[in-house]
């Protein structure tokens, strides 16, 4: 998509909808990605969104569930310890804001990350920011990550996207913003239980 509009997109095979963001690329159209994601990149930024059907934390309270996603990924993405990880803020998200009736439980996370890419030595500085929708009637949860680089080590393979010398600079206004995020969890809707099996 590569228009400047926000257009109602199927995922999990038409199970979800939401609105993504504009200039989105599927990255299933460029690499294999487990069934139970869905992964799309901005077309110009370092910029990432990723959909999760993940396992219900039965042993995990609400209120921890969340900075629990949140570590697991920091984990994953070598980041683990304070010095290279941080939650801001955790917050309970109404159902009021949401179209996802079926969740009795949403919560919305705010955090940081140090992220290598590709496994290099080199560093970015990673926003992080997480809506994790609990549904335990399906022993399911449901996980969006926006993950917004803020800062990129001049020795990533990412800062080849920002040199003038390789490529020209995007225009800032064409970066996925918080609000397109939360536009996203706000218009998710479950369309077919049968995803759950």
């Amino acid at each position: 998509m590569e228009n400047g509009e926000a257009l109602e997109h199927m995922l999990f095979g038409g199970a979800f909808s939401a609105l993504l963001p504009p200039d989105f690329q599927d990255v299933s159209e460029l690499r294999e990605i487990p069934d139970n994601q869905e992964v799309f990149a901005h077309r110009h930024m370092d910029q990432s969104i990723i959909v999760e059907l993940l396992e219900y934390q039965e042993a995990v309270v609400d209120a921890n569930a969340a900075r629990y996603h949140f570590e697991d990924i920091a984990s994953a993405n070598d980041a683990g310890g304070q010095e290279r990880s941080e939650v801001l803020s955790v917050e309970p998200i109404s159902g009021e804001q949401l179209m996802l009736a079926e969740c009795p439980s949403a919560w919305f996370l705010t955090g940081r990350q140090l992220v290598s890419k590709f496994n290099e030595e080199a560093r970015n500085t990673v926003n992080i920011y997480m809506c994790l929708f609990r549904l335990p009637q399906f022993a399911t949860e449901v996980l969006l990550t926006f993950n917004d680089p803020v800062v990129i080590n001049p020795s990533s393979s990412s800062a080849e996207r920002l040199r003038p010398d390789v490529r020209s600079v995007p225009d800032q206004m064409s970066a996925w913003s918080l609000e397109h995020f939360k536009t996203l969890m706000q218009t998710l809707r479950l369309r077919d239980t049968g995803v759950f099996g």
